[in-house]
């Protein structure tokens, strides 16, 4: 179990707790975590700050980063701003700072937004468990990504790539709106030389996204679909288990 509370704006101790309960509460119990430690910890990737700088500065000396000035609204703007309601994904970055040289200047990355130079044209291809060999071409697929934002949070890209190589991550499963987050990893990874380091790169198994009885996906805007509130409404945690599919 990783608790993944780096945004200080969404994440709260009171909310970690009642994630961790509401698991207990559905039967699911696991080996290592924020609430049992282990041998990876920690396990809350907010106290992990020292492995993501790290990362940064050995992405940083590589050549592989650039501090990038453009706001969320000049992206908003970008023509190749995305549309498709299953996703969150990022619009394809327009390249604007993409030639700033100055990378070398900043000892923190604090006060810029940091992107990844993607490889223009490099093809990257997995074999996904669930729907098959998958292929993203770099720099049309998508663009330069956030490794780091202005306000000195490391981007979840980063942060998971770093925690998935330190706790010998082996199966990563999740939901298919992340297929292009899964091609972005796999370029960290490369980059941070984490093969050489004796870390192979995980089974992928991305699952169809659930949805409501209108067919919309749910998400966490949707908290009327929370497990706190099925479970304070009453229903059983088999029931519970049933709707989601569980076998």
């Amino acid at each position: 179990m990783r608790n993944e509370d780096l945004d200080p704006q969404r994440s709260r101790a009171e909310f970690a707790r009642a994630m961790i309960e509401d698991l207990h509460w559905l039967g699911i119990r696991w080996s290592e975590g924020p609430d049992c430690g282990g041998a990876y910890g920690p396990y809350s990737q907010s106290e992990r700050r020292v492995h993501y700088l790290e990362a940064w500065r050995r992405l940083r000396d590589g050549g592989f980063l650039y501090p990038c000035a453009c706001s969320r609204k000049d992206l908003a703007q970008s023509a190749s701003a995305p549309n498709d309601a299953d996703t969150d994904d990022e619009p394809v970055y327009p390249g604007t700072c993409r030639d700033r040289k100055d990378a070398g200047e900043f000892t923190e990355p604090a006060g810029a937004n940091w992107r990844f130079r993607v490889p223009e044209g490099e093809e990257v291809e997995f074999a996904d468990l669930n729907l098959g060999r998958q292929r993203f071409v770099a720099g049309s697929d998508f663009g330069d990504f956030l490794v780091w934002r202005r306000d000195d949070v490391p981007a979840y890209q980063l942060a998971v790539v770093v925690d998935d190589a330190a706790m010998r991550i082996t199966e990563v499963v999740r939901g298919a709106d992340l297929l292009k987050s899964t091609a972005r990893q796999l370029l960290l990874m490369r980059a941070l030389g984490y093969a050489g380091l004796g870390y192979a790169e995980p089974d992928y198994f991305h699952c169809e996204l659930v949805r409501d009885a209108a067919g919309t996906r749910l998400a966490k805007r949707h908290d009327a679909l929370s497990i706190r509130h099925l479970r304070e409404s009453g229903m059983t945690a088999e029931k519970v288990l049933e709707m989601a599919g569980w076998p």
